[in-house]
Parts: structure tokens; C-alpha cells; sequence
């Protein structure tokens, strides 16, 4: 009380002098106000471009259909039923490549199609997705002289999942044929959104050459991107004329991204989207996953197995049945210290285990070792996340094991048994150094966890666990 009294003579003393010119401070208010609606109306309604239009009609859009959507019980956690997958696909390459989709693709569960640029002349499996035929494109400019023109036909496949007019959608997610998606780890991160409002959530690429060269704005379509709803629905308007706007752009993922942009919606970045923009064994990515669901992954042709002495489809499986173990856990990153005897140990769940015959800190062991090279140039730098080098040393280098089985424990709360078994390369050199040697007689690791609580997303994002 004392305080407020305090203040009071000060209060009138201030006060008093812009009393006098209030009048004309209001006028002036008023005046502003007048002047800005009548910008912010021109700005939005008088511009007859359909991009304008799009704005305008987004705001009203999406706020019907929340309201709407409230009344009808739309508070309902999103879950798979909810999203359409829109799956760029070719008649050419769909037989070498279609075991990426279906390993992840559930009949009767998921649901979308294939986009393809004709009717197959073979039979469709029935393991594959559902196709759709994309509509021609011939009318469509296409000026980018390295590119190809089927970016036009994969960058509608957006407007024409839309326009199937399919029930009860609340994201369409795109991707490529050669695109292995998460979907329970997908639906748990894209249920921390709003999907009443315009989001557009995808990541960049590994390789900052391809960021420099294409966008550090844009989702990468090959490691899969999300549309909101509402988003879809404004963008779908604009989306031939901006299509032909953007002819100069090489890929269907810059021409949606320069779409977007019009509309005003900026990329949501997620880190569990992997385009996977390098050449080379992936390792030192995988074994080093950040804090995030793992979402996707892309230009698996184009990389080393991910298993050793395995083919890729079998080394996808082998990773894939690991993750159906537990899907929030898989390759997660995580690392103790066995102080009895001064070791480091690195899990990437459902994948690897690097024991270190030394104490390291946790700095570089949640550095990826720079095992791959850049997407275009084959260089050894630079990547959007740090790299550690691989040292020539092989006393240097940690002992790797790779999982060898998964498996789920009954009980009152379920937990996991991952096995990872030692891999030596036959080329590899050894290390004879005597402290050495107790590592090296480490067989095998078993790694038992509970079930990964998918609420801690949540906190990961919010609180970084503190």
C-alpha cells in the first residue's frame, strides 16, 4: 500500500502534461487506426492474385473448421487413421524399389497411394500401397535444365490427394518410393500440433551443399514432409499457377516450398526427418541419433548397408523389427560409464553399441563419427551437425557391436531385450595394447529397457529433460 501511495504524485505529474494534447493524440490514434485497416484491407482483399485470395481465405478457413471441428468431437488424439500419404512413385522403378513402402505401409491401416506417371503393364502387388495415375502435366512449364519435368507431376500429388475428397484427414504426409516412414512415431509427433491450424513440418538436408544449393527453408521431400490440413486446403488453390511461376525450380520439394511461402507459413524443422543426403556407410549417423522420434528415411540405394554383410532390404527389416519392439526407443542415443574399470559404453537402440576402453567425455560421444561424405561432391565437410573423425588408430577407436536380436519381455509394465554382437572386419587392424585387451574379450551386450514413456516427447521439446 505504501508503494502504490508513493507513486501517485508521480503518477499525476506525468500525466497532467499529455492530458492537455489528448484530443489531438486521440484524432491522431484514430486517423492511424482508419489508415492501417484500410492498408492491412488492400494488402489482403483488393489484390485479386490468387495467393492473396489464399491468405485471406486461410484465416477464414481454418477458424470455421475449428469451430466445427470442436463440436464434433475433434479433441480425439490424432492417430494414423488421420493421415493420407501421397507416395511419389514411377512404373519404371516400382518393382526395384517398393519393398521401402512396403515394409512400413499396413493394409487396412495406413492409407494413401502410389502416384504414378501411367497404368503399370504388371500385375500390382497386393503388399503395395493402392496407386493412383497422376493427372498430364504437359501444360506446365518446366525450365530448370538439369532437372526433370516429373518434379511437376510429384509436386501435385498434394492437390490431388486433396481432391479426393477423403474423410476425416487431418495431415497429408508426402515422400518418395525409396522412403521408409515411422508412421507410430510420425502420428506421436504430429499430434504435439494443432492440426486446425496451416503447419508445414519436414528437415533439411545433411549436406549443406544441398541446403545452400536448394533451401535451408524448404522440407526435403525425399525424407518425407507434413501439411497441415488447412494449409492444404489454401495451398491446393494457388498451386498450378505457382507451379508455373517456380518452372525454373529442380525438384517438386523447392516448387510446394516457393508455394508455401506465398501463403505465409514458415517450415516447422523436425529432427527425426532424414534425407539422408550422403554418400558412403551411414553409420555414424544412425549410431548417433539426436533426441527425436525417428521419422524417416531416405536414398537408402545410395548408401552403404546399414548392417554389415547384409543386403539393404534385409538390413532394413533387421532395423525395422527392432523398432516395432518399441517404436519411441529406436535408435535413440544413449551412454553410461563403467567406472570399475574406466570404459564408455554408446547405444544406439535397436542398431549398435560402441565400448570405449577409456572415459570419454560426453561431448564427443554424442558426436556423429565422420563415416559418409557430402551428397554432391563426395567432400568430407561440411554437414549440418557435428562430425567427429575416424582415427587411423585403431587404439583409438571405439570396439563396435552391431544388434543381433530384439525382443519383448512379458510383465506388469513390458520391457525390451536388444543383443548386440561384436564386429570385427577382417581388414580392420587390432589394437595389442595390453589395457586393451578386457575390452576386446567383450562378446556381446545386453540391453534390457522399459517401455520408452511416449509422453516424454513432450518434455524433451519443451524442457530438454530438465
Amino acid at each position: 500500500m505504501s508503494i502504490s501511495n508513493s507513486l501517485k504524485p508521480f503518477k499525476f505529474l506525468v500525466l497532467r502534461p499529455i492530458d492537455i494534447f489528448a484530443p489531438f493524440l486521440r484524432a491522431v490514434l484514430v486517423i492511424s487506426a482508419v489508415a492501417s485497416f484500410s492498408l492491412f484491407f488492400y494488402l489482403t482483399f483488393s489484390d485479386q492474385k490468387p495467393h492473396c485470395r489464399g491468405c485471406y481465405d486461410a484465416h477464414r478457413y481454418s477458424n470455421h473448421r475449428k469451430v466445427k471441428a470442436l463440436a464434433a468431437g475433434d479433441h480425439q488424439p490424432t492417430n494414423v487413421s488421420h493421415i493420407v500419404f501421397g507416395i511419389g512413385g514411377s512404373v519404371k522403378t516400382w518393382n526395384e524399389r517398393r519393398h521401402y513402402c512396403e515394409l512400413w505401409w499396413k493394409k487396412n491401416v495406413t492409407r494413401g497411394f502410389v502416384w504414378l506417371e501411367e497404368k503399370p503393364e504388371f500385375p500390382w502387388p497386393e503388399s503395395s500401397p493402392p496407386y493412383k495415375i497422376s493427372d498430364d502435366t504437359s501444360k506446365f512449364n518446366y525450365t530448370c535444365w538439369y532437372g526433370f519435368r516429373s518434379a511437376i507431376r510429384v509436386a501435385r500429388i498434394i492437390k490431388e490427394s486433396y481432391e479426393l475428397g477423403l474423410e476425416n484427414v487431418r495431415w497429408f504426409v508426402m515422400g518418395d518410393d525409396d522412403t521408409i516412414l515411422f508412421t507410430e512415431n510420425l502420428v506421436d509427433l504430429l499430434g504435439k500440433y494443432d492440426h486446425n491450424q496451416m503447419y508445414y513440418i519436414g528437415g533439411n538436408s545433411e549436406s549443406v551443399e544441398q541446403d545452400v544449393v536448394h533451401s535451408y527453408t524448404m522440407a526435403y521431400g525425399g525424407g518425407g514432409f507434413a501439411i497441415s490440413y488447412p494449409l492444404a486446403a489454401v495451398l491446393v488453390k494457388i498451386l498450378d499457377g505457382c507451379i508455373n511461376r517456380y518452372a525454373d525450380m529442380y525438384g517438386s520439394d523447392q516448387k510446394i516450398q516457393g508455394c508455401i511461402s506465398e501463403i505465409g507459413v514458415p517450415l516447422t524443422k523436425e529432427l527425426g526427418f532424414h534425407q539422408v543426403d550422403i554418400r558412403g556407410n551411414p553409420y555414424g549417423i544412425l549410431a548417433a541419433h539426436p533426441i527425436a522420434p525417428l521419422v524417416s528415411l531416405h536414398h537408402l540405394d545410395y548408401v552403404q548397408t546399414i548392417f554389415p554383410a547384409m543386403s539393404q532390404p534385409d538390413s532394413l527389416k533387421k532395423l525395422h523389427k527392432a523398432y516395432e519392439m518399441d517404436p519411441s526407443r529406436a535408435l535413440q542415443h544413449s551412454f553410461c560409464y563403467d567406472t570399475a574399470h574406466n570404459w564408455s559404453v554408446s547405444v544406439s537402440w535397436g542398431y549398435s553399441v560402441q565400448l570405449y576402453p577409456w572415459l570419454a567425455t560426453a561431448k564427443q560421444l554424442e558426436t556423429a563419427f565422420l563415416t559418409y561424405q557430402t551428397w554432391s561432391t563426395n567432400s568430407n565437410e561440411p554437414f549440418t551437425f557435428d562430425t567427429r573423425p575416424v582415427s587411423s588408430d585403431p587404439c583409438e577407436r571405439p570396439i563396435l557391436y552391431f544388434l543381433d536380436a530384439a525382443e519383448r519381455l512379458g510383465g506388469r509394465r513390458w520391457r525390451t531385450l536388444t543383443t548386440y554382437r561384436r564386429y570385427v572386419e577382417e581388414a580392420d587392424e587390432q589394437c595389442h595394447r595390453h589395457d586393451y585387451a578386457p575390452a576386446l574379450a567383450v562378446g556381446s551386450f545386453n540391453v534390457s529397457a522399459p517401455e520408452f514413456d511416449r509422453r516424454l516427447w513432450s518434455q524433451v521439446y519443451n524442457n530438454f529433460f530438465f
